[in-house]
């Protein structure tokens, strides 16, 4: 019989990093320079994908197209005009165990604002950030084919993370911004993006504001029984 390997009791590198990183959204004025990100992005695009088909595409808004795709997104933000999505991000109807998980991350957000529950006017200020970019210094839009399948979007996904653990490597901190994809059209226009390109989520990246009350917040993962089972 096979003894089980035995895990290494040191916390390797990988661990640090992935344990490090977490959802940022104040950050430094201090900008990125283009060749870092073009570097964290070409990191990224190391992660598999299937039949090396690399899903997805970054956009980085600056200047007048941020601050006209910001402006036209915190509008519609306001005046809660509804848009129809590319694709559906949430379970529908949300399971009551996933709402539990919602709720949660909802909490450790705005506890860590010391946003009450019943103020509904601080949320809508908080939430209506993600149409800013949180003010990161870099604002990035992704976007994926329209002929993909769900396949392409787990290929997109590991390639977020992979930029993500780059930025984190490199002493930066970031935010994906699932917000964004409410607005796809909205999107598009401002960036004069075809209709084939699918709005999947922003990001937010720069240098982590480590004083801001907001970048205090942590969420709980599920304990591993809860996820993996041995079938024998």
């Amino acid at each position: 019989m096979t003894e089980p390997l035995t895990m290494p009791v040191a916390q390797d590198a990988f661990e640090t990093l992935a344990q490090a990183r977490h959802s940022v959204r104040a950050f430094l004025p201090r900008p990125v320079p283009l060749a870092l990100l073009e570097r964290l992005l070409a990191a990224a695009r190391l992660a598999p994908s299937g039949a090396n088909l690399q899903p997805g595409r970054f956009w980085a808004v600056e200047g007048a197209v941020r601050e006209r795709l910001s402006a036209a997104l915190c509008q519609a933000w306001r005046d809660q005009v509804p848009e129809a999505e590319d694709y559906g991000y949430f379970p529908r109807p949300m399971p009551l165990a996933l709402r539990k998980r919602q709720v949660a991350a909802a909490q450790a957000l705005y506890g860590a604002l010391g946003v009450a529950r019943g103020d509904g006017a601080g949320r809508a200020t908080q939430f209506e950030r993600n149409y800013r970019f949180f003010d990161a210094p870099v604002a990035l839009i992704v976007t994926i084919d329209r002929g993909f399948g769900a396949g392409g979007f787990m290929d997109l996904g590991m390639c977020l993370h992979g930029l993500m653990l780059a930025a984190q490597s490199q002493g930066l901190a970031s935010c994906a911004i699932g917000a964004l994809a409410s607005y796809p059209q909205i999107v598009r226009d401002a960036l004069g993006l075809p209709a084939s390109e699918v709005v999947v989520c922003g990001m937010a990246l720069g240098w982590e504001d480590a004083g801001a009350p907001v970048n205090r917040t942590r969420t709980e993962r599920e304990a591993l029984e809860r996820y993996f089972t041995v079938l024998r």
